[in-house]
């Protein structure tokens, strides 16, 4: 079909398109549609151009798993102009050179465009590419069209199911209907389609109980619900049922499957109504106890343990209208435990006839009646124990005024016997606790008398109440005892002083408008009317302090301590006496005394730091020279600190004045000294020459020797050297003992010329002293082949002799 040319058109375009209709064409390889290219043409008769509308290009399927061969040809494109000039045609987009690159490719020269590879539409359902005409330039001939492949789905995906198992509830007694729970498959195919179309059925359920399809699931919406009553938690308390789902709309023929499990609980109501296991119960509890289980009661209920439908109420409904028992349900067992929470006495009553009935902690279900069984008697028997000694009023109160004498009688505390069934019996009374020891009690009758003045300021006395405890025990089998608390509350009597508050405070040396003085009170221990208001006055004597100081009433218990009108004084601490009076009858007074520092202050009212140093007794010319010391210490410090860091940086950076080698700090000290000149003749020759006799040499004990000296053990014999006459010349008694050593290879050291000490003996290393001998003799020195490596220079020196 070819669009209508307009006026301003220079070239008329047009677009064919072919495709194939279905599936024959395509076996008879009918061609691919050709896209051509939209173009604009001129009217060659009037020159006027007008704009072409643009066909709309349907779009390209493509089955998604296609198995080719690849590439596979979907359309061919081409421009009217490819007869006259050369084209190379392109494709953009995703899937030709965006990601993923390649899916699809455009032959330049003839336009053929191929798919190359198997398509998935579960990845990408469509693709949006771009076709372009060029010149062999690279200019634009056409405008670029639009090209839109659709993948064809094909039934390549199974219905899937989220959870390969499900958990679902039902209510035991539902009726036929009752929703129970949802199961969902997704497939992946077009939902649009059959291919993703989903139906479900159920497959199999167990147990069969009590018929084979207790329920029935939706096959669209995947919903199970109930379709038969009968559902009983107590015969089955789960069902598991296998649903399977298939796409293709439910066809078995055609459509894939999958199952999934579906596990149904069946949760437990209330049907079945506690019942006590027998109409009677009994029990027995001494008097006078609590918290004591009296009976238990057992119960049997066939709902599910340990939920509400099971758990066990009890109530007492009549036998205790004191509220003297409770029956408390054991979490473990359900039974009921009857509990004493109020103590009994068996004078009053000596035995208890109950009734309990028993329910769940949920409503029965609907319909449900109670139980004939849900309800007993219990019968508790109260036993007779000796009862201890109680105080009718307890505590007791009591009023006196403090102070009153040791020996005053206050109360008499009795008490009194519960027993009255049994003997009369004999009570005893003690002080159990007196904190202050003040009191005393009769032991027979209770009278209470003081021991000591009470006193209520005292640390004992908290609320002006003054608290002792006393025990009462009988003579019973065994013997009991009970205890009574006595509390006297003291009346206050006028018996303290007050005592002026603060003991210090500051003022300024000159007053002003804004600082008065100082706001002195007092402190009574009594309490009104023996306290305040407080009368303050300043003495008569000494007169300076009238003088100088003022009392200002503020209020019943305030006053303004200050300093009279235009007066000035030093800085310093003053002692100011004052006298305080409280409003007991008769008065108390004490005169006490404050410690003012007066100071400087600056025009907030406080006191300067010069002003509180110069108030604490201080001149200013301490104060300067104080100052002055200590700037001076400080510039001693400083000026030491800067002297060690300057010496520490003079001695880094010091150059030595002496050699390196002559440095003695790091290195070996060096001598060449050989020997003095003719002042240093004065030696004793005889000290080198040959003794004459060596027997005071051979007579020493063994031990240790010197190693100038002759050895004793047998050696050879050898010529005897002449002896050098006494003082005879040094110089022919040296070279006459080197000729004898030159002579003797085997000869020891002891003919040196200086003394040795002896260092030790037992060497294995032969004498080498002879090595440097001068004698001409032959010698045998291969034995030095054998001293190790240290000795390979001297044989190498002295052996071998037939190499040379």
């Amino acid at each position: 079909m070819v669009s209508p040319v307009s006026s301003s058109s220079a070239i008329n375009f047009f677009i064919v398109l072919k495709v194939a209709e279905d599936k024959k064409k395509e076996a008879f390889h009918e061609p691919p549609p050709v896209i051509v290219f939209p173009g604009s043409g001129r009217n060659s008769s009037t020159g006027l151009r007008r704009q072409k509308r643009d066909w709309v290009i349907p779009p390209i399927n493509v089955a998604e798993n296609s198995r080719g061969p690849f590439p596979q040809m979907l359309v061919s494109i081409r421009s009217d102009q490819d007869q006259d000039i050369s084209i190379r045609y392109s494709i953009t987009g995703v899937g030709a050179d965006q990601p993923p690159n390649e899916v699809f490719s455009i032959d330049p020269v003839l336009g053929k465009m191929f798919v190359t590879k198997p398509l998935d539409r579960e990845h990408r359902s469509s693709y949006h590419l771009r076709a372009h005409a060029v010149d062999m330039n690279g200019n634009q001939v056409e405008n670029p069209i639009d090209l839109y492949i659709f993948v064809i789905d094909m039934n390549d995906n199974r219905p899937e199911f989220k959870n390969q198992v499900y958990n679902g509830s039902v209510d035991e007694g539902s009726k036929p209907g009752t929703y129970v729970m949802h199961l969902s498959a997704f497939d992946a195919d077009d939902n649009t389609t059959a291919n993703g179309m989903v139906r479900y059925r159920i497959l199999s359920q167990t147990p069969h109980s009590p018929i084979p399809n207790m329920f029935t699931i939706n096959s669209e919406t995947g919903d199970i619900v109930t379709v038969a009553p009968g559902l009983d938690r107590e015969k089955v308390s789960q069902y598991t049922i296998i649903v399977q789902a298939t796409d293709m709309e439910g066809n078995l023929n055609f459509g894939l499957s999958n199952t999934a499990t579906a596990i149904i609980t069946v949760t437990d109501i209330n049907d079945n109504p506690p019942m006590l296991t027998s109409r009677t119960f009994s029990g027995e509890v001494p008097e006078n106890r609590v918290d004591v289980v009296v009976a238990n009661l057992t119960v049997i209920d066939a709902d599910q343990p340990h939920s509400p439908n099971w758990n066990a109420i009890y109530r007492i409904i009549s036998g205790d209208p004191t509220g003297h028992f409770t029956i408390r349900t054991d979490p473990v067992t359900n039974d009921g435990m009857v509990t004493v929470v109020k103590p009994v006495d068996f004078e009053m009553n000596r035995a208890f006839m109950l009734t309990v009935v028993v329910s769940n902690q949920a409503h029965l279900a609907s319909g449900i009646q109670s139980s004939l069984q849900s309800t007993a008697g219990v019968t508790i028997s109260v036993q007779d124990v000796n009862e201890p000694p109680y105080f009718p009023t307890n505590p007791k109160h009591i009023r006196f005024e403090e102070g009153v004498p040791a020996g005053t009688t206050l109360e008499t505390f009795s008490a009194s016997d519960p027993d009255r069934l049994q003997m009369q019996q004999i009570i005893r009374y003690s002080k159990l606790n007196d904190p202050a020891n003040w009191l005393s009690i009769n032991r027979t009758n209770g009278q209470i008398v003081t021991t000591a003045v009470l006193d209520r300021e005292s640390s004992y006395v908290k609320n002006n109440i003054y608290e002792a405890t006393f025990l009462a025990t009988d003579n019973g089998s065994p013997a009991a005892s009970g205890t009574g608390t006595l509390q006297i509350y003291l009346i206050d009597i006028n018996d303290n002083p007050p005592a002026l508050i603060p003991r210090e405070s500051q003022i300024c040396e000159r007053m002003n408008r804004n600082v008065n003085g100082v706001n002195i009170t007092a402190a009574d221990a009594d309490t009104d009317p023996n306290a305040g208001p407080f009368v303050f006055e300043l003495p008569i004597f000494p007169t300076s302090i009238r003088r100088n100081w003022t009392i200002s009433r503020i209020s019943g218990n305030y006053a303004r301590l200050g300093l009279q009108n235009q007066r000035y004084l030093e800085p310093g601490v003053y002692e100011v006496p004052i006298t305080v009076s409280d409003s007991g009858n008769p008065p108390l007074s004490n005169r006490s005394v404050i410690k003012v520092k007066v100071c400087p202050c600056d025009r907030n009212g406080d006191c300067t730091t010069l002003g509180a140093v110069a108030a604490a007794g201080l001149g200013t010319g301490a104060i300067i020279s104080i100052l002055i010391c200590i700037i001076i210490l400080l510039s001693m410090v400083l000026l030491f600190v800067v002297w060690i860091k300057r010496r520490e940086k003079e001695r880094q950076t010091k150059q030595l004045l002496i050699d390196p080698e002559d440095d003695v700090r790091d290195n070996i000290l060096k001598y060449d000294e050989e020997g003095g000149g003719e002042e240093d003749q004065d030696y004793d020759l005889s000290q080198l020459q040959q003794p004459d006799s060596l027997e005071h040499i051979i007579s020493k004990p063994p031990g240790v020797r010197r190693v100038d000296e002759r050895p004793i053990i047998p050696e050879s014999q050898y010529p005897i050297r002449p002896v050098v006459p006494h003082p005879g010349d040094i110089g022919d008694f040296i070279h006459e003992g080197l000729r004898a050593a030159d002579n003797d290879p085997t000869a020891p050291p002891y003919d040196s010329l200086l003394v040795f000490d002896y260092e030790g003996s037992g060497s294995t290393a032969g004498s080498v002293s002879s090595l440097n001998s001068s004698s001409t003799g032959d010698q045998d020195y291969d034995y030095l082949n054998d001293w190790g490596p240290r000795f390979k220079k001297l044989a190498d020196m002295y052996g071998g002799g037939d190499d040379d």
